[in-house]
């Protein structure tokens, strides 16, 4: 009785609850599952001759093709209708593409699936956050958004756990093992969204357009090379391991589950660093960290090291998110209805960058008859302009 006269956020902590789980489990299969999962599929993909390798790594470019798309389309599916339709719609779509890629027609077929999976991944990450966070009490959001993006990490190490063992039964098993798994979660999300979308804050509504400072368009240049930088292990870390060291899938896999595990507790981790030392000196550090786990592939085929590297980057893959979004808010302190817009032009250059890596790495993969060291390389001279960039940026500010 006394929940009545609370606001719906605070009255019902089931479902606050309900909807962390409901986002945690869109992170999953948008981007946990509907990305991540073709990167230990790859070399199995390979192996039975569905696609030839210069082929099927384009084929894990168009998930991040499709997901700029779906970022960009995003709020132009909101406008049309309720946030939690489009949430659900994004979701089956995904489970129907894992059950398409069942059965490989042809390349054209395959391409526009996962294209199509991107293109759910992308909207179900700028939505569903958002979406949850809106309906939650303002002292819960911080640990309730930290819960929901721990969903990306639990997708990868899932799939580099239970990839291995679907793959035993067959590729087309495996894929629509993976379908059951999205369609469950999906189940499990579908009455977790809230009924209705909390409306904008009137500072929000507001179109403000503050020149971005000097410091605020070096991190979106950053950010942008960030992630250039996590593209080689995103898409070619299994393949390198299983077929460039001859290590095989299921070794492959076991990096790809420590990957996982660093994807994790990377916000937690990352956010725990900016608390400790701010959020400049702590994006400082993660390009620094970012810089030598990316390069530690290409001068070393050491277990040992490739085992930090994997940790490492999957711990930023997600943990780089936090640290940009708080820099952008401290950045725009004194313009907070800035903030909305400067995070969207930085998630937008991160998703244009990441695709065009995806194709372009890609492309050298097959023109350079499979050398995986020369993409570890480029990756890790990303970070290193995006550490350098950030370091004058802050000597200018000085």
């Amino acid at each position: 009785m006394r929940y009545a006269v609370l606001n719906p956020s605070e009255r019902a902590p089931f479902q606050v609850w309900r909807g962390v789980l409901a986002g945690a489990s869109a992170s999953l299969v948008g981007i946990g599952l509907a990305r991540f999962a073709y990167t230990p599929l790859l070399p199995a993909i390979i192996g039975a001759h569905w696609f030839p390798a210069s082929t099927a790594a384009y084929l894990g470019a168009a998930n991040l093709g499709g997901y700029l798309a779906g970022a960009l389309a995003a709020g132009l599916f909101a406008r049309h209708a309720r946030a939690a339709t489009v949430l659900r719609a994004m979701m089956v779509i995904a489970t129907i593409a894992f059950i398409a890629c069942a059965f490989p027609v042809s390349f054209l077929w395959f391409f526009v699936w996962r294209f199509l999976s991107g293109i759910s991944g992308g909207a179900l990450m700028v939505l569903a956050a958002p979406t949850i966070i809106a309906h939650v009490a303002p002292s819960r959001r911080g640990f309730a958004s930290g819960a929901i993006f721990t969903g990306i990490g639990l997708g990868i190490a899932a799939s580099g756990t239970i990839v291995p063992l679907l793959l035993r039964q067959g590729l087309t098993q495996t894929w629509l093992g993976l379908a059951v798994v999205s369609l469950l979660l999906t189940i499990v999300a579908w009455n977790g969204w809230p009924s209705q979308d909390a409306p904008a804050p009137a500072a929000q509504q507001a179109s403000v357009k503050a020149p971005p400072p000097p410091a605020l368009r070096a991190l979106f240049v950053e950010y942008a090379l960030n992630a250039v930088g996590l593209v080689p292990h995103m898409i070619f870390l299994v393949d390198f391991v299983a077929r460039g060291l001859g290590k095989g899938v299921d070794a492959g896999a076991e990096f790809w589950v420590l990957y996982g595990l660093g994807a994790i507790a990377g916000p937690l981790l990352a956010g725990h660093l900016a608390d400790r030392a701010g959020f400049g000196p702590a994006l400082r550090v993660a390009y620094l960290l970012q810089l030598i786990a990316v390069a530690l592939p290409a001068v070393s085929s050491s277990s040992s090291l490739l085992m930090v590297s994997s940790v490492l980057v999957g711990a930023f893959t997600p943990g780089i998110v936090p640290l940009v979004l708080g820099r952008v808010n401290e950045l725009l302190a004194h313009h907070p209805a800035a903030q909305k817009g400067a995070w969207r032009t930085a998630t937008t250059g991160f998703a244009v960058l990441q695709a065009l890596a995806a194709y372009g790495l890609s492309f050298l993969f097959s023109s350079s008859g499979g050398d995986y060291r020369l993409l570890f390389v480029i990756g890790a001279a990303a970070l290193a302009v995006a550490l350098a960039v950030d370091l004058f940026a802050a000597l200018r500010s000085k």
